[in-house]
This record gives structure tokens, C-alpha cells and sequence, in this order.
């Protein structure tokens, strides 16, 4: 499972004074034991780049927890943050709304991708192509063994579960071995949203 950071530290704090959030995080996760995957620290979408924070928080995570980090504002998207991320074992977010809004940048030996809306039709779904891209790219980047992590979107017409499904078909024509995936034919899609 992957657990997404308390808002505090996020969105009300922004970052700042991170000792006390950061400790007290893995506390309220250790029910997860072996179960707990990567950590997101996904920042407001007006939040602009601020290096000192961004190192400042990674620097306190626990070595064994994976971090990724989903930046919503394109400031964040420049060298000095991927050499943050790399020098930590942080992963960047890869997100994708109706287009990359990321670079595909390799910054750990795992990866997490959201998939947060698609462009097919109904909307939000996502289109075939776009998965197949995506599992191309996963491939190309990290390799047919490399850890990614791939979410979709809760939406109202239930397309996550069937894009899920679609993915990891195109992710095993790709080379790569998905697991937890539901079965496309238990899956519908409402059209009346």
C-alpha cells in the first residue's frame, strides 16, 4: 500500500519545521508492516520551488521509507530538484492529466505514476494508446524489473478499474509483470455520470 503524507506538513505547513510531522509519520503507518510501499508527498499546486524545504523534508524520512514526490507547479521541474531527489532515493511523481504534466525523469530504481484523468471517451477515461505509451515509457526508463507503483484516479464513472486492467495489459505486452490488477470483464464503465 502506499500512503500519502498528512496534509499538514503539505499544504499547511508547505514544508516548513518538518522534524515533527515527518517522526511522527511512521508511527501512525507501522500497522502496515511489510504491507507499506512508497510514501507521496504530493505539494499544493501553488506551492512553488523551495530547495531548501524539499531537502530539508527528505533529509528526515527514515532511510527504509520510500518517498515520492508529486510537484504541481512547473517551477519544481529543473535540475537542481532532480539532483535532490537522486542524492535522497526519492522518487519523482510521474503524473499525467489528460497529458504528462511531469518530465520523465529516473531519480531511484522504482518508480509511481498517477494517472489522475485520461482524454478518451467517456472522460476521465483513458485510451489504449496512452496506457500502451505509459507502459512503453516504464520500460524504456526503468527496465522490465524495476518496482513501479501506478494509480488511477477514483472518478464517478468508475474508470479506474477498467483502465487498471488495461494497463497491465499493455504494461505484460511491454515486457514488464504487473500484479494486483482486476479483471477487465468485472469491470464497467457508467456512461451517465
Amino acid at each position: 500500500m502506499a500512503v500519502k503524507v498528512s496534509r499538514y506538513l503539505t499544504h499547511i505547513k508547505r514544508l516548513r519545521e518538518p522534524e515533527e510531522p515527518v517522526q511522527r509519520f511512521p508511527d501512525r503507518i507501522a500497522g502496515l508492516g511489510i504491507k507499506l510501499g512508497p510514501v507521496l508527498v504530493q505539494l499544493p499546486p501553488q506551492f512553488r520551488i523551495d530547495l531548501a524545504r524539499l531537502e530539508g523534508t527528505l533529509e528526515r524520512f527514515p532511510p527504509d521509507v520510500r518517498v515520492a514526490v508529486e510537484f504541481r507547479h512547473p517551477t519544481w521541474f529543473v535540475p537542481e530538484v532532480r539532483a535532490v531527489l537522486e542524492r535522497h532515493g526519492a522518487a519523482l511523481c510521474l503524473a499525467d492529466r489528460r497529458r504528462p504534466l511531469t518530465p520523465v525523469w529516473r531519480t531511484t530504481d522504482w518508480t509511481y505514476l498517477r494517472f489522475h484523468e485520461g482524454r478518451a471517451d467517456p472522460r476521465p477515461c483513458y485510451g489504449r494508446t496512452a496506457l500502451r505509451t505509459w507502459a512503453d515509457r516504464l520500460r524504456e526508463t526503468w527496465g522490465p524489473d524495476a518496482e513501479a507503483w501506478v494509480y488511477f484516479n477514483n472518478d464517478p464513472r468508475g474508470c479506474a478499474p477498467r483502465d487498471a486492467a488495461r494497463f497491465a495489459t499493455a504494461a505484460r505486452r511491454a515486457g514488464l509483470e504487473p500484479t494486483r490488477v482486476p479483471l477487465v470483464r468485472s469491470v464497467r464503465v457508467r456512461t451517465d455520470a
